[in-house]
């Protein structure tokens, strides 16, 4: 449970940041938060002989909202997209499903770049992503790029992000007025969800995201479809599961999770159809 001994650096801004990481390499990892890196350097599943602290710059704290988009900075904790009168305003999705992340300490120090980096198919936020449209926007020493939630997301713990790629900003549509839903089960409360579900109405019908039901976060788009076609909750909820791929652990195996997301689709969907 102690990690591999390695070099502390802390960038005092995203050049200098870059300019550390040019230098070291593939030696080096970003550190935000900590609560996905600092688990896998305890067990000795990751290595970095150096961290580049970007926990304190201010560019990475953006919350603002403009024409219709609002712009979320990777640094921001879970705690600050809890708290936030703007996010609870516009995306009150993304607000109720952070305040479900953890306990409080991790709250206040995991940040939402962090969990999307990370890319574990159990985390909340990137299924919620999924259900908001987001778009990411990474930085590189070469430029800035876009990159659509749906295609961030490349496999367990694989995403499009470069080793040098510093996560910017999340930007998201903004959604107010609109019904949402948020289910997830667990075991004790500060436990990742073992089935989440992350509902958000749109102009065109429903955006359904699906929380630890593959190698990477999904879209229940068999539920989309559905209930664009004019299904009901209760029949469009059945095909929660389908072109999933559930695993198998300790603490439920894929039949289970496969029924867990039926039943928590159909109770997200009918709290969005109540906020609406």
């Amino acid at each position: 449970m102690i990690p591999a001994g390695f070099d502390y650096l802390q960038a005092s801004s995203l050049e200098h940041a870059a300019s550390l990481m040019a230098e070291h390499g593939d030696d080096a990892k970003w550190l935000a938060g900590g609560h996905s890196l600092i688990p896998l350097m305890k067990f000795r599943l990751a290595a970095p002989e150096v961290l580049i602290d970007i926990s304190r710059l201010p560019e990475l704290r953006t919350l603002e909202e403009s024409d219709g988009v609002l712009r979320l900075g990777a640094g921001l904790r879970y705690r600050d997209l809890e708290l936030s009168s703007l996010v609870r305003e516009q995306v009150p999705l993304l607000a109720a499903a952070a305040a479900t992340v953890g306990d409080r300490q991790v709250r206040a120090r995991g940040t939402i770049g962090g969990a999307v980096m990370h890319g574990d198919p159990a985390a909340d936020v990137p299924a919620v992503l999924l259900a908001l449209d987001a778009t990411l926007v990474l930085r590189r020493p070469s430029g800035q790029r876009e990159v659509s939630a749906h295609g961030f997301f490349l496999d367990f713990w694989e995403t499009a992000a470069e080793p040098d790629d510093i996560l910017l900003e999340i930007r998201v549509p903004v959604q107010p007025g609109r019904g949402w839903g948020f289910r997830k089960f667990r075991q004790r409360s500060q436990d990742w969800a073992i089935v989440g579900v992350a509902v958000q109405e749109t102009a065109g019908g429903h955006a359904v995201g699906l929380v630890n039901m593959g190698s990477v976060p999904l879209r229940a788009r068999a539920v989309e479809e559905a209930l664009a076609g004019g299904a009901g909750v209760d029949v469009a909820a059945v095909r929660a599961a389908e072109g999933a791929g559930p695993p198998s652990d300790l603490r439920a195996d894929a039949a289970y999770r496969s029924h867990l997301a039926q039943v928590l689709t159909a109770e997200a969907l009918n709290q969005a159809g109540a906020r609406g």
